[in-house]
């Protein structure tokens, strides 16, 4: 994937956090999605929808654009503009109470989220398994704290993010965390390899955020943080 072709689309209006769009090529280089034009992916808050443009024109799937924070309205519009319209169904719900069918998705995506709504035990199980298909991908992608500092997490980044220093964990906790499933076939968690080029992109613009954030990078945020990536494969039905 090429980070380039989507360079119209990234701008401090369309980013909320470091660049979106430098996680999920990492995602998509290291495990492609391979989908017919009707298979269904949910990417599970999606923000603005840039995610989910990407992942509609890098996948040709349909895409189900789900976010609590953007009303559904807002990110059809968008779609509509990017040319996208059909191929993406924008949503505004909790991850906690989703209203799809169960195994509805072949694949779901998560971008600079989970780690807001998903960071207790069982979540994944209850919250997520049961809207994905047999055989399918999870892929995800989220600030976190490097190995070395967990059970620190909350002291270490308290003076950028306060209150929600609790959400950054170790890629060996959001493996635990995932946990085990008879469903499950492999959970892996790695520190990815984007940080700095997805970081130098948000810290570039003049968004408020953004300007907070710089005062924070080279004290707290490079030293001792990271994204953590997901990795969940299903099994197939015949093994269930």
């Amino acid at each position: 994937m090429n980070v380039d072709d989507y360079k119209a689309y990234i701008s401090a209006e369309t980013m909320m956090g470091p660049n979106s769009v430098r996680i999920l090529a990492e995602l998509f280089d290291k495990y492609p999605l391979q989908l017919s034009p009707d298979e269904r992916i949910l990417d599970l808050g999606c923000g603005t929808g840039l995610t989910s443009l990407v992942i509609a024109k890098e996948t040709g799937a349909k895409v189900f654009a789900n976010d609590l924070w953007i009303s559904a309205e807002e990110n059809g519009e968008r779609f509509a503009e990017w040319g996208v319209g059909e191929q993406i169904t924008p949503v505004c719900e909790d991850a906690n109470n989703l209203s799809f069918e169960k195994k509805s998705f072949r694949a779901l995506i998560s971008v600079d989220s989970y780690h807001y709504f998903a960071g207790s035990k069982g979540f994944f199980q209850e919250k997520i398994l049961p809207f994905m298909k047999d055989n399918g991908v999870v892929l995800i992608g989220i600030p976190g704290l490097k190995e070395e500092y967990a059970g620190r997490g909350e002291e270490l980044v308290f003076g950028w993010l306060g209150e929600d220093s609790y959400m950054f964990k170790s890629p060996k906790c959001w493996e635990e965390l995932i946990g085990g499933s008879d469903r499950i076939e492999s959970v892996e968690t790695w520190e990815m390899d984007c940080f700095r080029e997805a970081w130098d992109d948000w810290l570039k613009t003049n968004h408020k955020f953004a300007l907070g954030d710089r005062e924070h990078f080279e004290t707290i945020i490079k030293p001792y943080t990271c994204f953590v990536g997901i990795y969940v494969r299903l099994k197939g039905s015949c093994c269930l």
